[in-house]
């Protein structure tokens, strides 16, 4: 549950941010006139992301168990290369999210209220998508249905939560440093999804080496005990995993951790620039 939590809080939060720009831009131009679409527009990335997520489970139900497996562990391996770019991605342009969103804003503005509608789906659609993808990818990696839905409402809820007090100036957190440290927590997260991935793929006969564990502890951490469901919940963890599962687990984590942490914010820089400053989606 823990990690759908973080996935919804992470993810819900750069849509609260978005749609915050976006309505606290409207009404200090006084363009009032626009919010209903902005809205129209918010609702209809809303609805998408749902369906998708019906769509998936719908899809899968229809297959048999190879089938579920090589479409379960596809999905898997796309939502981890999503998930990856996603967190590189805010790293890179979360210092100049504001501007560039106005920008859009102004543009749409100009051309009417289609424009409006379109670029407030777009802007928090993407957001729901990798959502979707995200928690469909981490529900299968659990074996669960239900905890995995709660987690996620649980983490959108506090986003929203967050997100107003962001508009109405309750708040004021350094975002730079929670992108940061939910952007890790992801990378681990991910490189769970991406191991289970595997493991649908060799049951699928996709990839080879079923039979070949890298270690057995399940009699140390039972995977139905309360620490065990724990672990599993929040890491992944699976107390027997092949040699390929851990070999990709250790190729994906290790390089990807560094690099997150490595590369400089907003990419190589020209110049000296002051450091970052707390921000608030309505400043």
């Amino acid at each position: 549950m823990f990690a759908n939590y973080l996935i919804g809080l992470r993810e819900g939060l750069e849509a609260a941010l978005v749609v915050s720009i976006l309505i606290a831009y409207l009404v200090k131009t006084g363009r009032r006139e626009a919010l209903p679409a902005v809205w129209v527009g918010i609702g209809a990335a809303v609805a998408m992301s749902v369906a998708l997520e019906a769509a998936l489970e719908l899809t899968s139900a229809e297959m048999d168990f190879k089938q579920q497996e090589a479409f379960g562990g596809s999905l898997s391996v796309f939502a981890v290369a999503l998930v990856t770019w996603m967190i590189f991605w805010m790293r890179r342009t979360s210092h100049a999210l504001k501007a560039e969103l106005q920008g859009k804003l102004d543009h749409a503005l100009a051309m009417g209220t289609g424009a409006l509608v379109l670029t407030a789906f777009l802007s928090v659609g993407r957001e729901g998508l990798e959502t979707a993808v995200i928690v469909w990818g981490t529900a299968r990696s659990t074996g669960e249905n239900t905890e995995p839905m709660i987690g996620v409402a649980l983490g959108l809820a506090t986003a929203v939560v967050l997100g107003y007090l962001f508009y109405a100036g309750a708040i004021r957190i350094n975002l730079a440093k929670f992108f940061l440290w939910t952007g890790a927590g992801l990378v681990v997260v991910a490189a769970g999804v991406l191991a289970y991935g595997v493991h649908d793929l060799q049951e699928a006969d996709y990839l080879p080496g079923l039979s070949d564990r890298a270690f057995d502890i399940s009699d140390t951490i039972p995977p139905d005990t309360w620490y065990g469901t724990l672990l599993k919940g929040i890491l992944n963890f699976q107390p027997d995993p092949t040699v390929l599962q851990v070999t990709v687990w250790l190729l994906y984590l290790i390089p990807v951790m560094a690099l997150f942490f490595l590369l400089p914010k907003g990419g190589p820089r020209k110049t000296p620039s002051a450091a970052p400053r707390e921000t608030t989606a309505a400043a």
